[in-house]
């Protein structure tokens, strides 16, 4: 028996290192796996707490789990959690998800929420949605939704024409022909209601320039549109000329007004020269016309003629067959020839005549 237990007590005694070196192995990489959680979790420490830590001081608290997420979503935590923070201060309450999401739809953030701060403080009525919707409507025009807000507080003054076009001046004629050139500002303010798919300042330089000339037009005469310049404002006003427009127009200003050249004269003077052309050409066809019929008549004489002398040509013919028939005799062939010699003589006569009728008198 105390053989037995001797004989156990050697087989246990090899085994024993190799247990130790396996618990020692589990308490190794247990060690490794805490040290690498460790590291892990100070590096996140490192990278956030201070975005962390400076929203919490700002009331503004964004979680753990929102910073790690926009990492991830490559979204800049950064930036998300300064807008919150401004937001905050200033009242508005956004949520990291609403920046975040208008973010990633491709808008400006930071604008978004300047503009916010800066209606609310203004006490117009923008929500973030809208302000959003203006954000993303605005994009790559130039244009962005704190400008918009900024228009609604302090109105701005649209020149019209617009100098950038290359055209200073407004030129509209009155009923009496004359000229007038009218330079006009335009004072408006942006309607955020009618921001997104309301017109833009082209527009309303067009609408206005179209009531400038119709105004003017309207007038009797070019005196009474310099005498009173404001009934050209009235008359743009009472228009609506900002009616689906992204603007409300506060008020239309004659800068300049000025007297231009005498349409009316000179639309008179190119008609009547244009009147004489014309005449000329129609006198020009019937020129034309009379000297194609003398060419024609011209051309029917000498065909009369051509044919007279075929007749006379068959005389001498004539007279041989009559003589060979019987029909005449040579009494009748001498007085046909004394006939003939006198004609010959009294047409030499009248000619005669004729030439000493139309010579000069000496």
């Amino acid at each position: 028996m105390v053989w037995e237990i001797t004989v156990s007590m050697q087989s246990l005694i090899p085994s024993l290192p190799l247990a130790v070196a396996e618990s020692n192995i589990v308490v190794l990489g247990a060690i490794l796996i805490g040290a690498l959680a460790a590291l892990i979790l100070a590096l996140v420490l490192l990278k956030f707490f201070a975005t962390w830590f400076r929203a919490k001081l700002a009331n503004a608290p964004v979680p753990w789990s929102s910073l790690i997420g926009m990492f991830f979503r490559k979204v800049p935590y950064g930036m998300i959690t300064d807008s919150r923070i401004s937001a905050v201060k200033a009242g508005l309450p956004f949520t990291t998800d609403q920046l975040e999401a208008h973010f990633l739809a491709g808008g400006d953030v930071l604008n978004v929420v300047l503009a916010c701060i800066a209606a609310d403080k203004a006490g117009i009525d923008l929500s973030f949605d809208r302000a959003c919707a203006i954000d993303l409507a605005t994009k790559d025009t130039g244009k962005t939704v704190l400008e918009a807000v900024r228009t609604s507080i302090n109105p701005m003054v649209i020149d019209c024409p617009n100098p950038a076009a290359g055209v200073t001046k407004i030129t509209a004629v009155a009923k009496d022909g004359i000229g007038v050139n009218v330079r006009g500002r335009v004072t408006v303010r942006t309607n955020l209601d009618r921001f997104v798919g309301g017109a833009t300042e082209e527009t309303i330089v067009a609408r206005v320039g179209e009531g400038i000339v119709t105004s003017v037009g309207s007038a009797t005469s070019y005196k009474a549109v310099l005498e009173n310049p404001d009934n050209i404002s009235k008359l743009v006003l009472e228009k609506g000329v900002d009616a689906s427009t992204a603007f409300e127009i506060l008020s239309i200003d004659i800068a300049d007004v000025d007297v231009a050249d005498n349409v009316g004269a000179r639309l008179q003077a190119e008609q009547a020269e244009a009147d004489k052309q014309v005449a000329q050409a129609k006198a020009e066809m019937r020129r034309a016309a009379a000297v194609a019929s003398e060419q024609e008549m011209a051309a029917r004489t000498q065909e009369m003629r051509a044919k007279v002398v075929a007749a006379e040509a068959e005389v001498p013919l004539a007279i041989s067959e009559a003589f060979r028939s019987g029909n005449l005799g040579i009494m009748d062939y001498v007085r046909y020839q004394n006939v003939e010699a006198d004609t010959q003589m009294r047409e030499s006569i009248a000619e005669d005549d004729a030439s000493g009728n139309d010579s000069p008198i000496s």
